[in-house]
């Protein structure tokens, strides 16, 4: 994997790094990079606000994160505006990321688009930004994959951190783990590997 020094990850809730790149930012941390999160809101229209905020930092330790940081933007009702473009910025200012990782605006939760156009108006002056997939996703195209055959492991044991979500999706013979598990293994089989995160690129600088 191509080293990068700083690395800033985008959710809209709690759990929506750890679902879309989170094996990822795994590899980046063991590589030696510094990661930061930003999320949005706490989620608190899937369950109990602090429940979520703490669950979101048991599982920022795992993936180990340098810095976490969480918004109180409304669960819900995050909206595509000054606001949240300017609170965007001004984390993107104050560590200068070389990669932005932030959900797909091609998504059925509106958290997830609103959060995603914020990003790429906060980020234009960045070089590298890439969309991750949730279970949310709607039409999505990877052209950038990640093996995540290694930490697939330590990606499910940030999951489970989350849980009071993990036994909320349906199916319910399926469950949250195994369906993230379920997208993995499709992105590694279209690359050739056990499991893999795939991404699509706003810009990436080579």
């Amino acid at each position: 994997m191509e080293k990068a020094k700083t690395i800033l990850a985008i959710g809209a809730h709690p759990d929506d790094i750890e679902f879309g790149c989170g094996g990822t930012l795994i590899k980046e941390s063991d590589n030696g990079s510094n990661i930061y999160m930003l999320v949005a809101s706490a989620g608190s229209e899937g369950g109990d606000a602090t429940k979520r905020l703490d669950e979101q930092k048991v599982a920022a330790s795992i993936i180990n994160v340098k810095g976490l940081f969480l918004a109180h933007f409304k669960d819900t009702n995050i909206l595509f505006n000054s606001e949240l473009i300017d609170y965007i910025e001004d984390k993107i200012k104050k560590i200068k990321p070389d990669k932005i990782y932030v959900n797909s605006k091609n998504d059925s939760h509106q958290d997830h688009t609103n959060l995603s156009l914020a990003t790429i108006a906060a980020a234009r002056y960045s070089t590298r930004v890439l969309f991750y997939e949730t279970y949310s996703s709607l039409v999505f195209n990877p052209c950038i994959f990640s093996d995540i055959s290694n930490v697939i492991g330590k990606k499910t044991k940030a999951l489970e951190a989350h849980n009071s979500q993990t036994n909320k999706f349906r199916p319910e013979k399926v469950g949250l783990i195994n369906g993230i598990k379920s997208i993995a293994t499709y992105r590694g089989f279209q690359i050739g590997v056990q499991y893999a995160e795939g991404f699509e690129a706003l810009k990436f600088l080579l």
